[in-house]
């Protein structure tokens, strides 16, 4: 589920209890799209249709589980969503909109969502589990990524999320937080709770997190699609650099860097990564690089070479 908007990062332990052991996680039971589509062909999900193993993450309103469909014994992660929370929070028609967006897109750099059940107290988001973990968590480890893995990232994303605006739909909240790693070690978008199907493309609402909030956002300005290609500027300098190029001490002077555009690039950033980000970081958002270009871009082809 989304962030508060405008705030900044806040990260829970993770639990290590397990509750029913699962001794694999290679789905080479594979799940046919007949089954994991049979959500929307009548088929009526139930906790009792799956064993719950360790709990993979904890969110603001509920927990993410490793688990096991009985019958095929295909690998999947369960997020569980506490209704009273949702609803004290307001958020109950972004969940919907999450739901109907996320589970329609096949995209190999975005998380399947395979369908959803519900019973009187918690709502049940049956997802794609991806191995690898959370990207965040990574980027924290090692502090920065290499140019390799940061350019293949970013040429993955561009292409998914090209594939979104296609269909008309804008995810406003790309950062690492919102990225896992699946098995094969691909990126793939996992959260679409701030994202919204737009194909009158233009917006109002104020929305992400703080430090990859685009300038047309903090300065209350209608957005489209090109928001996310902003995102993924600040996202390859957070990459490269390991923290984002316009975080400052507060809320006041982060929008003032964002709205000014005050992008600095510390000793050690190849300078065409840094054409690729300032092409990318651009107060008007239609001189921002095209997402089709970004993959085709001299740095990232370079760097996918070695």
């Amino acid at each position: 589920m989304p962030n508060t908007p405008g705030m900044k990062r806040s990260h829970s332990s993770k639990q290590e209890r397990e509750r029913v052991p699962l001794s694999s996680v290679d789905n080479n039971s594979n799940l046919h799209d007949n089954e994991v589509d049979a959500a929307k062909k009548g088929k009526h999900w139930t906790l009792d249709d799956f064993e719950i193993g360790k709990p993979l993450g904890r969110g603001k309103f509920g927990s993410v589980y490793l688990a096991r469909e009985k019958k095929t014994k295909y690998i999947v992660a369960i997020k569980v969503l506490q209704k009273s929370q949702l609803l004290k929070a307001g958020v109950e028609h972004q969940l919907r909109r999450e739901i109907e967006i996320q589970s329609h897109l096949r995209h190999p750099n975005i998380l399947r969502m395979f369908g959803y059940f519900y019973d009187a107290k918690r709502i049940y988001l049956i997802l794609e589990y991806s191995s690898g973990g959370e990207l965040y968590k990574k980027l924290t480890q090692k502090g920065r990524f290499g140019e390799a893995r940061s350019a293949g990232y970013i040429s993955d994303l561009a292409k998914a999320l090209n594939y979104c605006h296609k269909k008309h739909v804008i995810h406003r909240d790309i950062k690492p937080e919102n990225l896992l790693i699946g098995p094969g070690g691909d990126i793939k978008i996992a959260d679409f709770g701030w994202s919204v199907h737009a194909p009158s493309s233009r917006r109002n609402t104020l929305c992400g997190t703080l430090d990859y909030l685009p300038p047309e956002m903090v300065e209350g300005r209608e957005h489209d699609e090109k928001v996310d290609i902003w995102s993924l500027g600040v996202l390859l300098y957070e990459f490269l650099v390991g923290s984002p190029p316009f975080e400052a001490e507060g809320h006041t002077a982060t929008y003032r860097k964002i709205s000014r555009v005050e992008l600095n690039f510390p000793p050690g950033v190849n300078k065409d990564a840094q054409h690729l980000i300032s092409s990318l970081l651009r107060k008007d958002p239609n001189k921002r690089m095209s997402l089709e270009s970004i993959p085709k871009h001299p740095w990232v082809l370079r760097c996918l070479k070695k």
